[in-house]
């Protein structure tokens, strides 16, 4: 036993060095329309720690999921219900930064025309979304609450480029989704209920978050912090002046690029969100253990996964898997 003990450490050890011994990081993000996209279009992040940043962009947090478990990716843009459902699967992650709360700025849309006005309305439609995503969850926990058996509804597993495919073929009903292709949706479509509505009558949050591999992140501590620091001054110039954001601003445009939106649509986009403060997340969204906002969301999308055979197993406490320390220095 001791020297299995022993061989554990010696790995871990050789482990966390061989993360420490080179400065560069791959970076997984998506399509979310963020301030801290401003951030990245000035190479901050690359500027602040001397790093190499190799930005790569996913078409969902499963795919994110993917590549962090092979090695691919160190840190990751994922949104609640990956996150719950990949550290439940045992994955060496750590989610340390809330990117968004995620409120109105996901919703079910419905295609004018289609007969559907409120969610009940939904069976026997076709409904697409991507798999194991925030939306997936709420479409399933919205599908409850309405009393509909998901089996008399038609949900189909597509990536953002293919929903927005889909929905300009005419190939399904409804989406429930985020933006750029929520705005591009909403044009011919009409909102039957939003993200922040479900949580708002459940009580079952979503967010996108920040995570992490566990060792490469303590092997990078200080790149972290500085990474977390960033992030919490792009929020908040946007909390400080975000409505005055013009369309053909450095901002805007940034923004734009980077998440693949329509400059003409990020502001009233990005308005859908909600942008805890670094001392907000230390405190109450990603500190406080078990009863923290992050933890208690995580167990209430793992419970939901749990019921739908998603995973074979929840965690007894979801706040191992959070880390407020970066938040929490950030935040002094």
């Amino acid at each position: 036993m001791i020297r299995r003990v022993l061989a554990g450490a010696f790995a871990t050890l050789v482990s966390v060095s061989g993360f420490a011994q080179t400065k560069e990081v791959t970076i997984g993000y998506q399509d979310m329309v963020v301030p801290y996209r401003m951030a990245q279009d000035a190479k901050a992040l690359e500027a602040a720690t001397g790093y190499k940043i190799n930005w790569k962009q996913f078409g969902g947090g499963g795919e994110v999921i993917k590549a962090m478990a092979s090695g691919a990716v160190q840190v990751g843009e994922v949104g609640s219900a990956g996150i719950a459902a990949a550290v439940s699967r045992g994955e060496p992650l750590e989610l340390f930064w809330i990117i968004d709360d995620i409120g109105d700025a996901e919703a079910l849309v419905a295609k004018k025309g289609s007969g559907i006005s409120k969610v009940a309305d939904l069976k026997g439609k076709r409904i697409a979304m991507p798999f194991n995503s925030t939306t997936h969850f709420h479409t399933m926990v919205a599908l409850d609450q309405a009393k509909v058996n998901p089996a008399d509804v038609k949900i189909l597993n597509m990536r953002p480029p293919e929903v927005r495919a889909a929905w300009q073929r005419g190939d399904i009903d409804a989406t429930f989704i985020w933006d750029p292709v929520l705005a591009d949706a909403k044009k011919d479509g009409n909102i039957v209920i939003t993200s922040g509505q479900i949580t708002a009558s459940t009580g079952k949050a979503t967010f996108d978050g920040y995570v992490a591999n566990r060792d490469w992140a303590r092997a990078n501590r200080d790149f972290m912090v500085k990474f977390v620091r960033i992030m919490a001054d792009a929020d908040a110039k946007y909390r400080a002046d975000g409505k005055n954001w013009k369309v053909d601003g450095a901002e805007v445009k940034a923004i734009a690029k980077w998440s693949g939106s329509k400059p003409e649509d990020v502001p009233a986009a990005i308005a859908l969100y909600r942008f805890p403060t670094a001392k907000d997340q230390a405190t109450t969204w990603l500190g406080g253990g078990k009863a923290s906002v992050a933890a208690k969301a995580l167990a209430a999308t793992a419970e939901f996964q749990l019921s739908q055979k998603q995973i074979e197993k929840a965690l007894p406490d979801y706040s191992t898997v959070v880390n407020a320390s970066y938040a929490a220095e950030v935040a002094k």
